[in-house]
């Protein structure tokens, strides 16, 4: 008995459901991976942008409570300026890294589950061994940027506290009784840079691991 006409096209039908199944479970990996390269893309350029910013916010502070400094409004004003700017910069910094984290921790974890569909040794092994190396190279990132968050966060605080000290008090007096502080606060700006600038390296470090592209 020949099949139907209606049912030539059903079992067509199913056919092409099951291939269209198979490729987006293949493909859904390399979509998660995109995902996490691009987050990381973008705290990476945070970062470029972050590490300047640091810089011009620690010159203008010290600009200020320079003791021959003959314009110390216009000083002020632009240390206000860099103060205001590194502020929004550091709630960027904590919301690209809670994304990465978070980007992170869904491509592995779900590289585990489907890791675990391996029937050959060798090519499970493999799985394995490649996702234990990235997720430990994650995981310094994830591990680092807690620290760095904490720090990032007080550096700021000092920062505002010195600019309302300095906002009721803009007399050289003022500016003297305060420059020991300042100078404290800049020499943290300068251990927070090279904190984040680890942080960087090691997201370069990811990127290139995960990069479908040779190099």
């Amino acid at each position: 008995m020949k099949p139907s006409y209606l049912s030539i096209v059903f079992i067509f039908g199913m056919l092409i459901t099951a291939v269209i199944s198979i490729i987006n479970c293949s493909t859904t990996g390399i979509q998660r991976s995109r995902e996490a390269t691009t987050t990381m893309t973008a705290m990476d350029n945070g970062i470029k942008l972050l590490v300047v910013q640091l810089d011009a916010t620690g010159a203008s502070l010290n600009e200020l409570t320079k003791p021959d400094n003959s314009d110390v409004e216009k000083a002020f004003y632009l240390f206000k300026d860099n103060v205001s700017k590194i502020e929004n910069m550091e709630k960027d910094f904590a919301k690209h890294a809670d994304e990465m984290n978070a980007r992170g921790k869904d491509y592995f974890e779900e590289w585990e589950k489907e890791g675990d569909n391996y029937k050959n040794p060798r090519i499970q092994a493999l799985s394995d061994e490649r996702r234990s190396k990235l997720v430990g190279i994650y995981g310094d990132i994830a591990t680092t940027s807690i620290g760095v968050r904490d720090h990032f966060k007080t550096y700021v605080s000092d920062l505002k506290e010195i600019e309302k000290y300095l906002s009721n008090d803009l007399t050289p007096k003022g500016i003297e009784s305060i420059a020991p502080i300042s100078g404290k606060v800049v020499h943290d700006g300068g251990k927070l840079k090279s904190e984040i600038q680890d942080i960087q390296i090691a997201i370069q470090k990811v990127r290139i691991e995960m990069s479908q592209t040779a190099n």
